[in-house]
């Protein structure tokens, strides 16, 4: 299947409590999975939120690239087996690294939410933006380029868009490529946006710090 296709997968709204909970990978603990596209086990694009209840090794992904956002909690350290040490705290504080990282998260005060982005670095490329909404925001689909929105806070609802359900707190919306097409969404409140594009890359480049970039 080509990245082509597999971003124009249809555009849907993914209400919160059709998320899937299952196991991490290494059995230590839980995920509610939103989106994977494909929606198989060779995905190359997957949203997820992680429930971390005890300090704990995360799962290795090798060839994937991921970004971790703090949704509810305390906080949490993220320790890395070169021994940098990140920390991500309220509100939504967030961290970008390889999948093929070892590291552990460690909890400051009580369990945390964290929203999990992950992306096949050979096939695609993604960036996530954390913003306000405030009226109107709008969202430019095309050929090769994707979105995913994701509602932290508050209300909204797509204009002119009768398949695309209202979406409350905690909901996510899948926009796919196609057509160039303009998404307005409106309401009132906080989002995660996140633009996926076809084309990868093999390695981390310079720009990436190598390994971690943090985002506030």
């Amino acid at each position: 299947m080509s990245t082509d296709t597999v971003l124009s997968a249809a555009s849907r709204v993914i209400p919160s409590f059709e998320y899937r909970r299952e196991r991490w990978r290494n059995g230590l603990g839980w995920t509610r999975e939103i989106l994977r596209v494909p929606d198989n086990d060779n995905w190359q694009v997957r949203l997820s939120i992680a429930e971390i209840e005890q300090d704990a090794a995360f799962s290795a992904f090798p060839g994937i690239d991921r970004e971790l956002v703090l949704l509810r909690g305390e906080g949490l350290h993220l320790r890395f087996a070169d021994g940098a040490l990140h920390t991500l705290m309220p509100p939504h504080d967030r961290l970008r690294f390889a999948g093929e990282a070892q590291v552990t998260g460690e909890l400051i005060d009580g369990v945390t939410h964290d929203f999990n982005l992950m992306w096949r670095r050979d096939a695609v490329q993604a960036e996530l933006l954390h913003r306000p909404l405030v009226g109107s925001m709008f969202f430019f689909t095309e050929p090769e380029a994707a979105w995913a929105i994701h509602l932290l806070a508050g209300q909204a609802e797509f204009e002119g868009e009768p398949s695309l359900a209202p979406l409350a707190a905690g909901d996510t919306a899948w926009l796919a490529a196609g057509d160039r097409h303009r998404f307005a969404l409106h309401g009132g409140g906080e989002l995660l946006a996140i633009r996926v594009t076809a084309g990868g890359r093999n390695a981390w480049g310079p720009a990436d710090n190598p390994q971690y970039t943090s985002r506030r």
